[in-house]
């Protein structure tokens, strides 16, 4: 894929955007996506979201706002990752799941199906959100 810069519509029109060089997903200009990390194909990274490490975003799954998804973390399906949130250290946001506001998900968690962590909540260690 090429890194050539055109536009995308993340949903409230056209922003400038480019595919990422790992896995070809629709990263916004104004992100920011290491080289390490994975955006698969009709994953997106918006807004000024961070990507980092060798996190993985995939499926349908979008980041945006301010958003983090750090170290090996990944965020797949139809998993949603905004607001302030940050997924970290080998944590896992999938299906439906969404991460928003000043959330954490650290340490190994799991946050799957329609689970929906926000506001300043924590899921760390082996827990499990579903």
């Amino acid at each position: 894929m090429s890194n050539t810069t055109t536009t995308h519509d993340f949903g409230n029109g056209l922003v400038p955007a480019h595919q990422h060089s790992n896995g070809g997903g629709w990263v916004a200009d104004t992100a920011t996506v290491a080289t390490t990390a994975y955006v698969g194909p009709t994953a997106k990274v918006s807004g000024n979201a961070v990507v980092s490490g060798n996190a993985v975003v995939s499926g349908s799954a979008w980041v945006s706002g301010n958003a983090r998804v750090t170290d090996s973390a990944w965020v797949r399906g139809n998993a949603r990752v905004r607001g302030n949130a940050v997924v970290s250290d080998n944590a896992v946001v999938r299906g439906n799941a969404a991460v928003t506001g000043n959330a954490r998900v650290r340490d190994n968690a799991v946050v799957s199906s329609s689970a929906w962590v926000r506001g300043n909540a924590v899921v760390c260690g082996s827990a499990v959100a579903h």
